[in-house]
């Protein structure tokens, strides 16, 4: 990095490759724990859902506007991510809907199953389309704030 230039600027895509690592892996968690006590399973499922739904909404409150206030050709992209997160949302309820009812255990791995692919394809899309934006962003922002409390 060159001498004077903030860390910061050349962080956030990094901060967002870690965020998205971490999400992977919990959602992992929750695939992998069908075997574990329905009250382990619980909390995997009711963190996940936690974490990404925080995840998004600091997104859509700090990181998205400050991408389209630094790049305006790049609302088309925001606008999609944003939809994207509506739709996240409404499949992390219904999610947490099973869970509240005590669903089968092949109800639950259909909604984790339709959750990860939504959720693997808006990460890749996301990365591809703004990892080299944020390795420039100037974004004076707490991590947890524009990325989530991750």
């Amino acid at each position: 990095m060159a001498e004077g230039t903030p860390d910061r600027v050349v962080a956030w895509a990094r901060e967002m490759r870690a965020v998205h690592a971490r999400l992977r892996a919990a959602l992992e968690a929750c695939r992998t724990g069908s075997g574990t006590p329905r009250a382990d399973l619980l909390l995997f499922c009711h963190g996940f859902c936690s974490a990404l739904g925080g995840h998004h909404r600091a997104e859509d409150a700090t990181l998205l506007p400050a991408v389209v206030a630094a790049h305006p050709s790049l609302a088309p992209v925001v606008a999609r991510l944003e939809q994207d997160h509506l739709l996240v949302a409404s499949l992390l309820a219904d999610l947490e809907e099973v869970l509240a009812r005590g669903g089968p255990g092949e109800e639950l791995d259909r909604q984790l199953a339709g959750i990860a692919a939504i959720m693997e394809s808006h990460f890749r899309y996301e990365e591809r389309e703004l990892l080299g934006v944020l390795d420039g962003l100037e974004l004076d922002a707490d991590p947890v704030a524009a990325l989530g409390p991750l």
